[in-house]
């Protein structure tokens, strides 16, 4: 076409959008669209020294619809490369093992099915993964096929220049594609996480990990064809999920996991719906009649906390954790109130403890003891899903960077009580970025910084600290009277999630004494006194009532010794007889196994 009449298009806007408009509708035609923004870097042509206020009105013209119409084209690329994607990502799911469970029954009951004669009615025959490759003739076209041939052509026009300038500026069609691909890629993986507000229902980690790897995998696959730089544009993508917000200002996958397990699994488990089975390294779902069961262990077992910690990263694991950690400090505000309501009572009960006679008048007066052990129960329930959390960022990390996770946990090593505290915060802070468990930890530490008060002194402060113990020890007994304190084997747990009591106990008071700068082993060593005193003077209860679960309790020492690093089994015998641990274990044994094997008659 002669450069007059290629310029002349600039005169004719309107047509020259028609045109290009048709040509994306006719498929034979995507290959050559890249002809439009090519057109218009032969504007300048138009210029003439003569009319020199005409060349800011052309330039405009010119860079405006370059722009527009590359963006155009790359949207169509962008869109077809997210089509086939979602294709891949539909044939990734039919290899998830959920699906396995017809292919295994069918197998299983193979004779069956031979000696019927029909299939039973609303039984439809599932094609098994590979089907879609099947072709009775070469004329069949599947969308997937149809897709494949949008995307050569678009390919083939998006990758006719390298570059090209229009006017004074250079053009890269290369990267109007990234930029599409990068947008749409987040807004896809966003969407595979299926997250709908109104009923709470989320993609399980492990199925949304494997989609994105089929997204990756397939993108990847287009890195020699579409000619972008499909690593950055994951890699960017990626990124972005990791942290709350991405750089179109939308919610990443980060933020909505980190509310759906807040809102959902862990407000579920702090009412006792769901409950925490160390046995099965998982949060559990109890049961209900007339509710539609939620089945918490798929989401919260060792291979989805892995997953979560794949597609998060460390970043966005760090942001689960703050936000973890505003929730226990608002509980331990709260316990601090009912400590600074109860102080007087308290601080007698401190010094009476081993008094059985006064410590009968004593215990009726303080306020809130429930309160108290409901809300250091929430705080376990939290700080025992992180602890989850933080073992499958560990896996990860070791998977993806063991020279880096080696040195760490060796460095970690090398933290001795006799150590500085602020060295050993700022290795812990180091570990605890990698999955590793620490004996103090140092998010819970800065948390619980943030909450001091101007007007209260340290003394003051630390005063309550250890009042809080107190208050835990005297208040234990009082979980016997509860029906839901029964220790169930089958789960290593309780059904009111006690349990997590000891991780609570443990990680609070680690945090609260080194940011006091005080021992943590003497304070502990007291709670474990007093509690001991607690719980053997609940023997001496006639209420039935009150002692129904004290074997189940009596265990809960047992545990809290085995959470800490600063406590020994010797420690505990010193103060509560090993004699009364192990018949505790033997009648909560007996009475598990009275309630699930039915007596025979004769």
């Amino acid at each position: 076409m002669p450069l007059c009449s290629v310029t002349s298009f600039n005169f004719h806007l309107r047509t020259f959008e028609k045109m290009f408009a048709v040509t994306l509708e006719e498929p034979t035609m995507l290959r050559y669209a890249i002809a439009f923004p090519l057109i218009c870097a032969h504007f300048v042509h138009c210029t003439h020294e003569m009319c020199p206020e005409e060349y800011p009105h052309l330039k405009n013209h010119g860079l405006h619809h370059c722009n527009s119409f590359l963006e155009e084209l790359a949207k169509q690329t962008s869109n077809c490369v997210l089509e086939l994607c979602a294709e891949q990502r539909n044939l990734s799911e039919q290899l998830l093992p959920k699906h396995c469970a017809t292919t295994i029954s069918k197998a299983k009951n193979k004779k069956i099915m031979k000696q019927r004669q029909t299939p039973r009615k609303g039984e439809p025959e599932r094609d098994k993964p590979g089907a879609e490759s099947h072709r009775k003739n070469r004329s069949v076209v599947t969308n997937m096929d149809k897709l494949h041939l949008n995307l050569t052509e678009l390919a083939l026009t998006m990758n006719h220049v390298h570059s090209f300038s229009v006017f004074e500026h250079t053009i890269f069609p290369s990267e109007y594609l990234s930029s599409h691909l990068e947008a749409r890629l987040n807004r896809a993986i966003v969407w595979l996480a299926g997250y709908n507000a109104t009923t709470q229902e989320i993609a399980r980690p492990s199925e949304l990990l494997a989609g994105v790897k089929a997204y990756v995998g397939f993108i990847q696959s287009l890195a020699q064809f579409v000619g972008a730089d499909v690593s950055r544009v994951i890699r960017n993508a990626l990124l972005q999920q990791t942290q709350p917000l991405d750089s179109c200002g939308e919610q990443t996958i980060t933020t909505l996991y980190t509310n759906w397990y807040l809102e959902s699994l862990l407000r579920q488990a702090s009412g006792g719906t769901i409950i925490l089975s160390p046995a099965m390294q998982a949060f559990i779902s109890l049961p209900r009649e007339g509710e539609q069961n939620f089945s918490a262990e798929e989401f919260s077992d060792i291979s989805e906390m892995r997953a979560l910690a794949e597609l998060l990263g460390p970043y966005g694991m760090k942001f689960l954790s703050e936000n973890l950690m505003w929730h226990v400090t608002s509980q331990i505000m709260e316990l601090k109130k009912l400590v600074v309501e109860n102080m007087d009572v308290l601080v007698q009960i401190r010094s009476n403890f081993s008094k059985a006679d006064l410590m009968a008048s004593l215990l009726p007066q303080l306020i809130g003891a429930d309160n108290v052990l409901k809300r250091m129960t929430i705080i376990g329930v939290i700080l025992s899903f992180r602890a989850m959390a933080q073992e499958g960022l560990r896996e990860v990390f070791s998977s993806h960077c063991p020279f880096l996770m080696g040195p760490i946990e060796c460095l970690k090593e090398f933290v001795t009580p006799d150590t500085d505290i602020k060295v050993t915060l700022s290795i812990f802070e180091l570990a605890s970025a990698a999955g590793v468990g620490c004996d103090i930890d140092p998010a819970l530490v800065a948390a619980i910084a943030n909450l001091k008060a101007d007007t209260s002194s340290p003394e003051e402060e630390y005063k309550v600290a250890c009042l809080l113990l107190i208050f835990l020890a005297v208040s234990l007994p009082l979980l016997a009277a509860d029906p839901s304190s029964f220790y169930s084997i089958e789960k290593d747990g309780y059904n009111n999630n006690i349990h997590c009591l000891t991780k609570a106990i443990i990680q609070v008071s680690a945090a609260l004494f080194t940011l006091y700068n005080k021992n943590i082993e003497t304070h502990l060593k007291e709670f474990l006194v007093v509690a001991s005193v607690s719980l053997l003077q609940l023997g001496q209860e006639t209420d039935k009532l009150k002692t129904r679960n004290r074997e189940s309790i009596s265990l809960l020492m047992r545990l809290v010794v085995e959470e800490s690093s600063f406590l020994t089994l010797d420690m505990l015998e010193s103060c509560f007889p090993y004699v009364l641990l192990r018949n505790a274990y033997r009648e909560v044994s007996r009475t598990f196994h009275l309630n699930r094997v039915p007596t025979s008659t004769h």
